[in-house]
């Protein structure tokens, strides 16, 4: 069946070629559909879609739905829309977060928040989607770094921080947040000229060698995980 696909349209005449350029050329430009795919433009959906944005995300609710978050007039709002149904989408919510500047999606941190980051450098936040018709936007004291974030779990949250051009390049700054309670993130004490880390993902502890010795970062929750998991495997063993 495939080859004989193929096979007729290659023997399309070069008129039945420019007929069918002339037929899709046809559509109205904000609605191109073929039998397999149709692009909708922004005339074809509701007016919050139709404004220029700066970042955009996809988040699933408790209910099943599936809503779009588009940040607008450069971190003032946010454009909610339901985009359960392709074919139906529909205004949920147009809410002003009054963030300080644009910023980025980086990383879920749980159910209903998200990690962003501004792109103006100041720093990270934490957006609540508790309530999907009003988030809002909680800051993260002391953190103002541009770095590589990484998540240990979901509790720690360390961000490289930009070193000055005198620093010795193996060595590496951190900012260490507390990220437990996602509605009030708190910056812990940063950990300076990192030579090397490393992490221990069956207790979640990872550990950075500095130029002052050995630091820790613990995570009593999974290290309690990993003491529950053996004592589990010891009553199943032989």
């Amino acid at each position: 069946m495939k080859t004989e696909r193929i096979t007729r349209i290659a023997l399309l005449t070069p008129m039945a070629v420019i007929a069918l350029i002339v037929t899709a050329y046809a559509q109205p430009r904000n609605h191109v559909s073929s039998d397999k795919i149709i692009v909708v433009g922004p005339a074809d959906l509701p007016e919050l879609a139709r404004v220029t944005g700066q970042a955009m995300m996809l988040h699933g609710t408790m209910d099943g739905r599936t809503l779009l978050y588009i940040e607008q007039n450069h971190g003032a709002r946010l454009a909610v829309l339901d985009v359960t149904d392709p074919a139906r989408v529909k205004t949920e919510a147009s809410a002003r977060v009054n963030a300080p500047g644009s910023f980025d999606f980086v990383s879920s941190l749980g159910t209903d928040t998200v990690l962003v980051r501004f792109r103006n450098g100041d720093g990270e936040a934490v957006l609540n989607l508790h309530k999907v018709r009003a988030p809002t936007l909680n800051m993260i004291q002391g953190l103002n770094s541009q770095g590589a974030a990484e998540f240990l779990g979901d509790d720690v949250l360390v961000v490289a921080k930009r070193t000055s051009v005198e620093s010795d390049p193996s060595e590496t700054d951190y900012q260490v947040v507390d990220i437990s309670n996602p509605l009030q993130p708190s910056s812990l004490p940063d950990i300076n000229e990192v030579l090397e880390k490393v992490t221990n993902y069956q207790t979640g502890t990872t550990f950075l060698l500095t130029s002052d010795g050995l630091y820790l970062i613990r995570r009593p929750a999974a290290e309690a995980e990993s003491r529950t998991r053996e004592q589990q495997v010891a009553r199943h063993t032989p």
